[in-house]
């Protein structure tokens, strides 16, 4: 009698075991279906987010300009603002800037008195061999702003940056 109620004890369980797997299963094909076909639907949308989400190598650029400028302008790098600016901006860039600063007394590649917190690139297009990359600028007071780079294609050499079109 007790290996009777034994079994039948077990073919309980297992019983239960199946209706539970087959509960979840259930739920699993319900939800996952869905999911599924939308995911088919939004796959060349998905696709074409993925490749845009890439940085150009033109922002990439500019965000190293920017990191390696920041340090050098807080006195944290190994070279001056004027080498960083050497090293990623054309001459004839790097002349226009200096006269910009004496004109408004502030830093010409952050357009500011001080120095950003952080910063956002994005690209804006390119064209008869430049790539525009534009860059927000954030401070700690919650104040941004943009500055529009142009960066050559062939040499990723920034060749002017300016205030944003109006």
């Amino acid at each position: 009698m007790n290996a009777l109620n034994r079994l039948n004890r077990l073919n309980r369980l297992n019983r239960m075991r199946l209706c539970a797997a087959a509960t979840a299963t259930t739920a699993l094909l319900v939800t996952a279906v869905p999911l599924a076909a939308s995911a088919v639907a939004a796959d060349t949308s998905t696709a074409a987010a993925a490749v845009r989400a890439q940085p150009s190598r033109a922002e990439v650029r500019v965000d190293a300009f920017l990191r390696e400028y920041r340090q050098a302008a807080l006195h944290k790098g190994k070279q001056t603002p004027g080498q960083v600016r050497g090293t990623y901006l054309t001459p004839e860039l790097n002349k226009r800037l200096d006269a910009w600063a004496e004109l408004h007394d502030a830093d010409p590649v952050f357009r500011a008195q001080n120095v950003p917190d952080s910063w956002t690139t994005r690209y804006e297009g390119s064209g008869m061999g430049h790539t525009t990359v534009v860059v927000t600028e954030r401070w700690g007071s919650g104040a941004s702003q943009d500055v529009w780079y142009q960066v050559r294609l062939d040499s990723l050499v920034v060749s002017d940056l300016q205030d944003p079109p109006e």
